[in-house]
C-alpha cells in the first residue's frame, strides 16, 4: 500500500487508472464470493482516498462510488455495513475541485432501506440499521453545502431520509430496555439506532436554510398521521422539541406556520389527534417565542380560535358535517371538551412568553371574537345559536384568563384600554353566571400586578392583616389617570354584580378579591372614598332587599361588607375608624354571626331566615364612618352621598331596566305635556313601589309591542291581497283626514287682539278667512 500510495502521488494521471482496475477486480470478487479480496480492494480504495485530493480524483470518485453501490446491493450484511464504512470516510473528505455529474440517488434510497431493516437477528438488524443511518448521514455531508451536486432538500430526498431516522427513534424505549446492566450502558448507548438518528435528524435540521425547512418538516407531519402518532402525542411532542432545538432560532416561524396548516387540514380528523397537535403546537411554540415569532403570533391564536369555535359547532350538532347521517363520524362530547381544553391551555402557555406589546395585541384580538348582543356584533338567535354563543363565550373568557394570568404591566391604561374594558364589562351584565365569574377573574388578573390575589383567596375578617404581608405601592400619575376614567364604570358593575340572584360562593370570593386588589394598587384618597361608599350602597341592597334576593345571597353581602371594610380600615390607619368598624364586626359576632364572613362562606353555612329586623347596632352607618373619616382629612361631604350607578347604554343590551330611565322619562313627559298657561298640576311621588310597577309596566309594553309586530308581519306574509289593499285604503283615508284637519287649524290667521277682522271697504267679519280666499291688489300679483 506505501508503493501503491506513492505511484498515486507521483502519477496522479494514472489514478483513474488504478480506480478502475481496483473496481473490476472487486466485482469480479464479489461475484465469486471471495470476500477477503473484497474487504483488501475496499481498503486499498480508502487508502489512496485519504491521501491524495489532486483535481484528477473526480474519475476515482466515480470508481470508488460503483464499488460502493455494488457492496450495498449485496445481500450480506457485512458487505452492505463495509461499503457504508467506506463510504462515510469519503463523505468526511473535503474534497478540492467540485463535480458536476455525481448523483447520488441510489445511495439515499438504499441507506433509507437499511434503516428499515427487519433482519430475524436482533444484532444484525441494529448494525444494518445503524449503517444506513450513518449513510445517509454521509450524504447530508457531502450535498448540503454543495450547490454544484443534486439538492438534497428536494422532496423526494426528504420524503425517504426523514421518515427513515423517525422510523429509528420510535424505537428508543426498545433500545433501553436491551441495556442489561449499568456496566454495558455507555457501549449500548454507541450502539444504539435511535442515538445515532436523533444526532442525524439534529444535524440535518441544523443544516436547512430558510428555503428549505418546510420540505424537512412535511415528511414529519405526514409520517405522524401514517402511523397515527398524535394520539399518545409523547412521540410527537418529542420530535417536534428535536426540530426546535435543533433550526435556526430565526427559522422557528415556519415550523409554526406547517403546524398551524396542519391543524387546519385536520379540521375533521377526531378530537384525540387534533389535540395532539395543538399539544405539539404549544411546545414548539413556547420553544419558538426566543427565538423570532414575528407576524405568526396574531395568525396562530386565529387559527387557534377558529378550530375552538369548529370544535363548539362539532359538539352541538354531534357531527362534522352538521347533520348525522349513516356515514357520518358520531362524534364524543368529552373528546371535544379535551381538545377545546387543549386549545386553551396552548393559548395560554404561548402567550405568557410573548412580551407585554404583543400581549396586549393578543388580548384585543382574543376579546373582539367574544359574542356580545350590539348592533356591530349580531348574536344567533334560537337554542341552538344560544347554546354556541354561550359556549364561544366561555371558552374565550377561558383563554382570555389564561393569557391575562401574570400579565405584568405598569400602565393600567395600555393593560386596559377603554375598547377592551368597555366590552369586557359589557359582558359582566350577562345573565349566566358562569361568564359573570369568568370577567371577574380577568379583571383581578389584570389589577394583580404585585402578587397579591392568592392571599384574598379566602373572605375574612382579620384582626391584623400584616399576617398577610401585602405587597403595596403608592399610586402612580397613571393609575389615577386610570381611574378617574374608568373607576364609575368598575364601581358600576361591581355594584351591579353583587345583586344578582345566582351568585354563589366563589362570585362573592371574586368580588373581594376585586375590590381588595383595586383598594392596595389603584386606591388614592378619593377611590378609596368611593370604594366605602360602594361597600355601604351593597350593605343598604341587602337590607332594603328591593331585589327580592335569597336568604344566602343577603348574608353574603353582609359579610362581603364587613370583610372589605374590616381590610380598608387597616389599610387607612384611621384609629377612630377601625375602632367602628371593629364594634360592628364584635357585636355581629356576638348576636349576628350570620352576617360575617366566618359563618356565611363555609361548606354549610349558618343563615338566619329573619333579616328583616336588623338592628341599627348591625350595620356600618355611613354618618359615623364620614364623621370620623372626615375628622382625618378625607372628603366628608363626599362620603355623605349615597352611592348610586352610572346610567349607560349596556343596561339596553343586557336588557336591564334603571331606575334613571324611569326618572328621566318622567320628567321629560311633564315636560312636553305641561302648557305654559295651565296651572301646573303637582307630580305624583316617587316611591319604590311606582318605580317597581313603571320598570314592571314597561317590560309589559315591551312584550306586547313586540307581540304586535309580530301579528303584523305574520298578516301581511299569510293575508290575501284584497284585505291587504283594504286595510292600507284605510289607513289612507284616516291619515287624510288628520292631514285635512291640520290643514284647516294652520293655514287660517291667527285672531286680532279684539276677536275679529277687519277686511277691506271697512266691512267688520267675525270669522277668519282662508289665505287662498284673501283678494289681494294687483300690484301684490307677480
Amino acid at each position: 500500500m506505501e508503493k501503491l500510495t506513492f505511484y498515486a502521488l507521483s502519477a496522479p494521471e494514472k489514478l483513474d487508472r488504478i480506480g478502475a482496475y481496483l473496481s473490476e477486480r472487486l466485482i469480479r470478487d464479489v461475484g465469486r464470493h471471495r470476500y477477503g479480496y473484497v474487504c483488501i480492494a475496499m481498503e486499498a480504495l480508502d487508502q489512496l482516498l485519504m491521501a491524495c485530493h489532486c483535481q484528477s480524483i473526480n474519475l476515482f470518485v466515480e470508481s470508488f462510488l460503483k464499488m460502493v453501490a455494488k457492496l450495498l446491493e449485496s445481500e450480506k450484511p457485512n458487505l452492505q455495513i463495509l461499503g457504508t464504512n467506506s463510504f462515510v470516510k469519503f463523505a468526511n473528505i473535503e474534497e478540492d475541485t467540485p463535480s458536476y455529474h455525481r448523483s447520488y440517488d441510489f445511495f439515499v434510497s438504499r441507506f433509507s432501506e437499511m434503516c428499515h431493516s427487519s433482519h430475524e437477528d436482533l444484532e444484525i438488524k441494529t448494525k444494518i440499521r445503524m449503517s444506513g443511518i450513518k449513510g445517509l448521514q454521509g450524504v447530508v455531508r457531502k450535498t448540503v453545502n454543495d450547490e454544484l451536486q443534486a439538492n438534497i432538500w428536494d422532496p423526494q430526498h426528504m420524503d425517504k431520509i426523514v421518515p427513515s431516522l423517525l422510523f429509528n427513534l420510535q424505537h428508543v424505549e426498545e433500545a433501553e430496555s436491551r441495556s442489561p446492566s449499568p456496566l454495558q450502558a455507555p457501549e449500548k448507548e454507541k450502539e444504539n439506532p435511535a442515538e445515532l438518528a436523533e444526532r442525524c435528524l439534529r444535524e440535518l435540521l441544523g443544516r436547512a436554510a430558510f428555503g428549505n425547512i418546510k420540505n424537512a418538516i412535511k415528511p414529519v407531519l405526514i409520517h405522524l398521521d401514517n402511523h397515527s402518532l398524535w394520539e399518545p402525542k409523547v412521540f410527537a411532542i418529542r420530535c417536534f422539541k428535536i426540530i426546535m432545538y435543533s433550526i435556526q432560532p430565526q427559522h422557528s416561524h415556519l415550523v409554526i406556520q406547517q403546524l398551524l396548516s396542519h391543524l387546519d387540514a385536520n379540521s375533521r380528523s377526531a378530537a384525540t389527534v387534533r389535540a395532539g397537535i395543538v399539544e405539539v403546537l404549544s411546545e414548539a411554540a413556547v420553544i419558538a417565542a426566543t427565538g423570532s415569532v414575528g407576524p405568526t403570533v396574531l395568525e396562530m391564536f386565529n387559527t387557534l380560535l377558529r378550530q375552538l369555535r369548529l370544535s363548539i359547532d362539532y359538539a352541538l350538532t354531534g357531527s362534522y358535517d352538521g347533520a348525522i347521517s349513516l356515514g357520518t363520524k358520531i362524534i364524543k362530547e368529552h373528546e371535544e371538551r379535551m381538545f377545546q381544553e387543549a386549545v386553551i391551555k396552548t393559548i395560554g402557555s404561548f402567550a405568557s412568553t410573548l412580551p407585554t406589546y404583543q400581549r396586549s395585541e393578543v388580548i384585543l384580538f382574543i376579546m373582539s371574537k367574544v359574542p356580545l348582543p350590539s348592533l356591530h356584533h349580531p348574536v344567533e338567535t334560537g337554542r341552538t345559536g344560544e347554546n354556541r354563543n354561550r359556549l364561544t363565550q366561555i371558552m374565550l373568557l377561558k383563554s382570555l384568563l389564561q393569557v391575562s394570568t401574570g400579565f405584568q404591566c405598569n400602565n393600567m391604561m395600555s393593560a386596559l384600554p377603554s375598547n377592551f374594558l368597555d366590552r369586557l364589562l359589557s359582558t359582566a351584565l350577562m345573565e349566566d353566571a358562569e361568564i359573570r365569574l369568568f370577567v371577574l377573574e380577568i379583571l383581578i388578573s389584570f389589577i394583580d400586578r404585585h402578587g397579591n390575589r392568592h392571599k384574598f383567596s379566602t373572605i375574612s375578617t382579620l384582626s391584623d392583616i400584616s399576617v398577610l404581608k401585602l405587597k403595596v405601592d403608592k399610586c402612580s400619575r397613571q393609575d389615577t389617570i386610570f381611574m378617574k376614567k374608568h373607576s364609575q364604570q368598575l364601581y358600576r358593575h361591581i355594584y351591579l354584580s353583587c345583586k344578582e340572584e345566582t351568585n354563589i360562593q366563589k362570585h362573592y370570593e371574586a368580588l373581594y378579591g376585586l375590590l381588595a386588589l383595586i383598594s392596595i394598587e389603584l386606591a388614592n384618597e378619593e377611590v378609596v372614598v368611593d370604594l366605602i361608599r360602594l361597600v355601604l350602597a351593597v350593605q343598604d341592597v341587602a337590607q332594603v332587599n328591593e331585589e327580592n334576593l335569597p336568604v344566602y345571597n343577603r348574608c353574603a353581602l353582609y359579610a362581603l361588607g364587613a370583610a372589605y371594610l374590616n381590610l380598608i380600615s387597616q389599610l387607612t390607619t384611621v384609629p377612630a375608624f377601625c375602632q367602628h368598624i371593629h364594634e360592628v364586626i364584635e357585636t355581629r359576632k356576638k348576636e349576628a354571626p350570620y352576617m360575617l364572613p366566618e359563618d356565611v362562606f363555609v361548606e354549610r353555612p349558618r343563615l338566619s331566615q329573619n333579616l328583616d329586623g336588623v338592628v341599627i347596632e348591625f350595620l356600618f352607618r355611613q354618618s359615623k364612618i364620614s364623621e370620623v373619616l372626615g375628622g382625618s382629612g378625607y372628603n366628608s361631604d363626599r362620603l355623605c352621598l349615597p352611592y348610586v350607578p352610572q346610567l349607560t347604554d349596556e343596561d339596553r343590551l343586557s336588557k336591564r331596566k334603571s331606575i334613571g330611565e324611569t326618572i328621566s322619562l318622567q320628567v321629560e313627559v311633564e315636560s312636553r305635556n305641561s302648557p305654559e298657561k295651565e296651572e301646573r298640576v303637582p307630580a305624583e311621588e316617587i316611591t319604590y313601589e311606582t318605580l317597581k310597577k313603571a320598570i314592571v309596566d314597561s317590560v309589559a309594553v315591551e312584550e306586547q309591542e313586540r307581540e304586535r309586530r309580530r301579528q303584523v308581519v305574520e298578516k301581511f306574509q299569510k293575508a290575501p291581497f284584497e284585505e291587504i289593499a283594504a286595510h292600507c285604503g284605510a289607513r289612507a283615508s284616516l291619515l287624510q283626514s288628520k292631514l285635512n284637519q291640520i290643514f284647516e287649524i294652520t293655514i287660517r290667521p291667527p285672531p286680532s287682539p279684539s276677536g275679529t277682522i277687519t277686511a277691506a271697504y271697512g266691512q267688520s267679519q267675525n270669522h277668519s278667512i282662508p289665505v287662498y280666499e284673501m283678494k289681494f291688489p294687483d300690484l301684490c300679483v307677480y
